[in-house]
């Protein structure tokens, strides 16, 4: 059997999501699979990333990362999400590109891939459930397998315990306050994994 191939897409406006999905990609890697990282382009006004030290800084440090594309979504078997927060939904800029992805489900494109997703925030009960969960509605939608890292590993508990995806709390700074490396690597060898059964039960 070949290679299950992860994507992994990620939109990012500090560095945070963009550091959770190398983690995950290393937790890809590490279970097998062919992996790439990709990112949602940014929608917002020059101007405002400008008035941010910390968004400008972000956005020069990854302009080399290739931008998500539909043709990134048909070649994956596995697809992990990592997305900030917006008001316990996904960010303008992901449901903007999301929204683009009717052709491909039409044609029925994305069926099976299995999908999984993290997220931050700023305070513990900051939405990330709600967004998580938000996001996985485009997924049922798609006919995608959502695959969770519900509590099969002990390591989910010392990463807050989320069920649902990865989520980490973010300070004023930017800084994660809790340890959640592991966590994601987890979450992301569990989501190849269940990629690996779905593609050789198609087979």
């Amino acid at each position: 059997m070949s290679k299950v191939k992860l994507a992994v897409i990620y939109y990012s406006s500090t560095g945070t999501n963009y550091k959770l999905a190398n983690w995950a990609a290393e937790g890809g890697k590490e279970a097998g699979a062919e992996v790439k990282v990709v990112k949602v382009p940014e929608l917002a006004p020059p101007e405002a990333i400008e008035s941010n030290a910390a968004w400008k800084a972000h956005v020069d440090e990854t302009k080399d990362v290739p931008e998500v594309s539909l043709n990134d979504l048909e070649w994956a078997d596995a697809i992990i999400f990592s997305i900030p927060t917006r008001f316990g939904n996904v960010p303008a800029q992901v449901k903007q590109f999301l929204d683009t992805t009717g052709g491909l489900w039409f044609n029925g494109k994305l069926v099976n891939k299995v999908a999984s997703a993290m997220t931050s925030a700023q305070n513990p009960h900051g939405g990330q459930e709600a967004t998580i969960l938000s996001l996985y509605t485009t997924m049922y939608h798609w006919g995608a397998i959502v695959a969770t890292p519900g509590y099969t590993d002990p390591v989910l508990y010392g990463a807050g315990g989320n069920p649902y995806g990865t989520s980490v709390t973010v300070d004023q700074n930017g800084n994660m306050k809790d340890d959640v490396k592991d966590a994601v690597i987890h979450q992301a060898k569990r989501t190849v994994t269940v990629a690996e059964w779905v593609k050789k039960g198609n087979q």
